[in-house]
C-alpha cells in the first residue's frame, strides 16, 4: 500500500527522534579547515590558469597599492558543498515501513556571487550582494519498490561587515560576518509506494554567515580574491544546516590612481662649480621651495611617514648633502576639515616628522631646520571650489591640494 507522508519527505535537519520522524536530509557543516578548503579550490585551477594569473600579476604591477577608501564591485565563482545525512534518510524510511537498498547523493555544486561595497579605510569595509549555491539532491531506492528524490535550491542576498589585515602593500587577509536573506526551495518526488504530500515547499528566512579570505592587489584598481564562507540556512520545514562556498574572484575599485609624489625631486639647491678667481663674490642663491603632497607622505589624519614618502624625502635629502645652508624651513598644512586645535597639532606633528627624516637622511644639523604647523589657514583651493563641511570621500578628495608639506631651503654658498 502506498505511503503518504504528512510532511515533505525531506528537510535540512531533524525535529524528532531518529527513525520516528518523516524522511529528511540534512545539510551539515563541512569539517575541513579553512586552509584545506582554500587548498582544494586552488588545486582545482589548471596549471595553465595559475601560471596565467601569476604572470599577469607580475607584468601588471609589481608594486601595486590601492587607495585606502572608495567604492568597488566584483564577483566570485567556486564550489559549494553540503553533507547529505544518508543515515537519517535511511532511518526515516525505516520508521515509515520502508527498507533502503541504495542512496546516491549530489553534495557538490557550482556556486557564485556578485557584490559591491565601500571601503572606509585600510581596515574596514561594508559589502552587499547576491549569491547562488546551486542545487543539492539525493535519491533513495526503497523496499517495497519505490524511490524518493529530494533536493534543495538556495539563493539570496547578503550584507557583510569586513575587517582587513594588511600584510604587505599588495597582500592582505580579511574576515567577514554578515546577514543573509535566503530563498530555500525544497523539492520531493516519490515513485512506486512513496508519495510525499507536499512536493515543493519553500521558505525565505534571515540568517547569518561567516567567512575568511586573502586578497592580492594586482593593480591599484584590480585585486584577486580567494575565500571560504559558511552560510547558515533554514529549509522549508523549519530545520537548520550549513553550506560552505569556496571561491576565487576579481574585485574592481573605482577612481584609483597611482600614488606618486606630487612634485619631483628638485635639482641641487646651488650649482657646484669652482669659485672664479675674481675678487667679486658670488651672491647667495635665492631661497628654493619644494611642495610635497601630504597624502603621498602620510595616511589621512596621521603623522607617520609612509614608506613611499620616506623614499621621496631621502631622494630630496641626497640633493642637499655637501651644500651649506642658513636655514631649511618645513611648514605643514592641513585642509579645513576638523577643528582648529586638531589641525594645528596635526600639521605641527607632520612638519616635525619631515624634519626628523631630513636630519637623519641629509646630515643637516637639527638646529638649522625649522618645523612649524599652520593649520588650514593657507589653502591652495579657491573659496567655494569644495563646498560642504562633512568629511565625505568627495570633499576629502577635493581638498587634497590643501594637505601638503612645504620645504624652503635658504643657502649661504654652494
Amino acid at each position: 500500500m502506498p505511503l503518504h507522508f504528512h510532511q515533505p519527505a525531506g528537510s535540512l535537519g531533524s525535529s524528532g527522534p531518529a527513525g520516528l520522524s518523516p524522511v529528511r536530509y540534512r545539510l551539515l557543516a563541512v569539517r575541513d579547515s579553512a586552509s584545506m578548503l582554500l587548498e582544494k579550490i586552488l588545486k582545482s585551477l589548471t596549471n595553465a590558469g595559475k601560471n596565467a594569473l601569476l604572470g599577469f600579476a607580475v607584468i601588471a604591477s609589481p608594486c601595486a597599492m590601492a587607495q585606502d577608501s572608495g567604492w568597488y564591485v566584483g564577483g566570485n565563482v567556486g564550489e559549494s558543498h553540503a553533507r547529505i545525512d544518508d543515515a537519517r534518510i535511511t532511518g526515516g524510511l525505516q520508521g515509515a515501513g520502508f527498507g533502503t537498498t541504495s542512496i546516491s547523493d549530489d553534495r557538490n555544486e557550482f556556486g557564485f556571487k556578485v557584490f559591491g561595497g565601500y571601503q572606509f579605510n585600510r581596515y574596514f569595509a561594508l559589502e552587499g550582494g547576491y549569491f547562488n549555491m546551486g542545487k543539492f539532491s539525493f535519491k533513495a531506492n526503497t523496499v517495497p519498490a519505490g524511490t524518493l528524490d529530494g533536493s534543495l535550491k538556495l539563493q539570496g542576498g547578503d550584507v557583510d561587515a569586513i575587517g582587513l589585515l594588511p600584510i604587505t602593500k599588495q597582500f592582505s587577509l580579511f574576515g567577514r560576518v554578515g546577514l543573509t536573506y535566503a530563498d530555500a526551495t525544497d523539492s520531493f518526488n516519490g515513485t512506486g509506494a512513496v508519495h510525499p504530500l507536499d512536493p515543493s515547499p519553500s521558505k525565505r528566512e534571515f540568517n547569518y554567515k561567516l567567512g575568511l579570505g586573502a586578497q592580492y592587489q594586482i593593480t591599484p584598481s584590480l585585486a584577486l580574491r580567494a575565500e571560504v564562507e559558511r552560510y547558515r540556512i533554514d529549509d522549508a520545514v523549519g530545520n537548520k544546516g550549513d553550506i560552505d562556498l569556496v571561491s576565487v574572484g576579481l574585485l574592481y575599485r573605482f577612481g584609483q590612481k597611482a600614488q606618486t609624489i606630487a612634485a619631483p625631486a628638485p635639482e641641487p639647491v646651488g650649482p657646484v662649480a669652482e669659485a672664479p678667481e675674481s675678487v667679486v663674490e658670488t651672491p647667495p642663491p635665492p631661497p628654493q621651495q619644494l611642495t610635497f603632497s601630504a597624502d603621498s607622505l602620510f595616511d589621512f589624519g596621521q603623522a607617520t611617514i609612509k614608506p613611499a614618502g620616506r623614499e621621496a624625502l631621502d631622494r630630496f635629502a641626497a640633493q642637499l648633502r655637501g651644500n651649506s645652508f642658513d636655514t631649511v624651513r618645513v611648514t605643514g598644512h592641513t585642509d579645513r576639515i576638523g577643528s582648529h586645535a586638531y589641525n594645528l597639532d596635526l600639521s605641527q606633528r607632520r612638519a616635525e616628522a619631515v624634519k626628523a627624516e631630513l636630519v637623519e637622511s641629509s646630515g643637516i644639523p637639527a638646529s638649522k631646520i625649522e618645523a612649524r604647523g599652520v593649520d588650514g589657514a593657507d589653502p591652495v583651493t579657491t573659496p567655494g571650489a569644495c563646498p560642504g563641511n562633512r568629511a565625505t570621500p568627495k570633499l576629502i578628495a577635493c581638498l587634497q591640494p590643501d594637505r601638503r608639506v612645504e620645504v624652503e631651503v635658504v643657502a649661504t654658498r654652494p
